[in-house]
């Protein structure tokens, strides 16, 4: 090999090898007017326009690069069943009435006299109607979003009781939150009309954001079952409680398995710090450590820290068993729009079963 041209060929047909192997070849993608042929099939025969449906899942599979697998598709289609029955604005029983009171709880809360909150609801909208009269009448979450934007940017007191915030938190088909919207508005591939608000209540933008916020993070799950959880608790909300459950079995402490591992906004620990800070010495990790780690906690970087690891490794010894990765978030659903005891649990459950019977369907 002391030849100048062998050296040369030998360290081409390496940096070539190397190259092949840093690159992970693409598995081919179905072309889209297939993947729109699958979801026409998939979707139940009762909902109307099911060309238009598959055409707006199909473009924003394409558009944010994830796998339109028979497992994707129907999970979208599973979640988008269960908050809407495929209604774009779906109507909330009885939402007039819990939009007056979100009003007269928030004038009391600012020790706002009721008389001056009546007078302003009769002004005229820009409508024509009066606020009043168009409250009445407000049936979808759509609706009353437009409403409370025009009372916070018309009247002074829509702005002393609301500031700039709409208190409408989610839209669209499948219901997904209008802060994460406007959080993963990058890469939108339509023209905003108005708002990111205003594209949530639609079925393109509503579609769009409900499968970035159902499937545009990675998750090491076993079952799509943990990744509905996480619809609705938030992302890696089933492997910060099965992370909650160890700590908990380490300690000896109690802990709530909601899947929140710190208080947001707030640099006072909350108790699931506190339990691991509990574990210091076991850990061998210190309070900042500790803290600097749980604040990976909605990021797949949380299983790779030492804290994670430690956590699980000190759990196991003490319980001699694996222990699970994975575990259902123990949240009670509130909101003025529940009228009944739900939970996370029962939510995704609910998701599996209509996921199951679209899988059956793909097969």
């Amino acid at each position: 090999m002391n030849n100048p041209v062998s050296r040369l060929v030998l360290l081409c047909t390496l940096l070539a090898l190397a190259a092949c192997g840093a690159q992970r070849p693409r598995e081919p993608q179905a072309p889209p007017a297939e993947v729109r042929a699958t979801l026409v099939r998939l979707l139940p025969a009762s909902v109307a326009d099911r060309h238009g449906w598959a055409a707006d899942i199909q473009a924003a599979f394409t558009a944010q690069g994830i796998a339109p697998s028979a497992s994707n598709l129907c999970a979208v289609l599973a979640v988008t069943e269960q908050e809407s029955t495929y209604q774009v604005d779906p109507p909330v029983p009885g939402l007039a009435k819990i939009a007056r009171q979100e009003i007269q709880r928030r004038a009391g809360r600012l020790h706002v006299p009721a008389f001056l909150v009546n007078s302003a609801l009769k002004l005229d909208s820009p409508t024509g109607k009066t606020y009043e009269q168009r409250l009445a009448r407000v049936r979808t979450e759509k609706e009353l979003s437009a409403l409370f934007d025009d009372f916070i940017g018309m009247v002074p007191l829509g702005q002393q009781l609301f500031g700039t915030f709409n208190p409408v938190h989610t839209g669209g088909p499948m219901q997904v939150s209008i802060a994460f919207a406007e959080a993963h508005a990058k890469g939108y591939p339509y023209p905003v009309r108005g708002s990111i608000r205003q594209e949530v209540f639609t079925r393109r933008g509503g579609m769009y954001f409900g499968i970035a916020h159902l499937l545009g993070y990675p998750a090491d799950y076993s079952r799509p079952l943990y990744r509905f959880a996480d619809f609705n608790a938030g992302w890696y909300a089933s492997r910060n409680a099965a992370f909650q459950q160890a700590v908990s079995l380490a300690s000896g402490i109690a802990l709530a398995l909601d899947g929140d591992l710190v208080i947001h906004g707030s640099s006072k620990a909350g108790a699931t710090e506190l339990a691991v800070r509990a574990l210091q010495k076991q850990l061998d990790l210190s309070d900042s450590a500790i803290r600097r780690d749980l604040l990976k906690g909605d990021r797949l970087a949380f299983g790779e820290t030492r804290l994670y690891q430690r956590v699980f490794a000190l759990a196991e010894r003490i319980e001699r068993r694996k222990l699970p990765r994975e575990a259902m978030p123990g949240i009670d659903l509130k909101s003025p729009k529940i009228t009944r005891k739900l939970t996370t649990e029962w939510f995704a459950r609910r998701v599996d079963e209509r996921y199951q019977r679209c899988m059956t369907r793909a097969r």
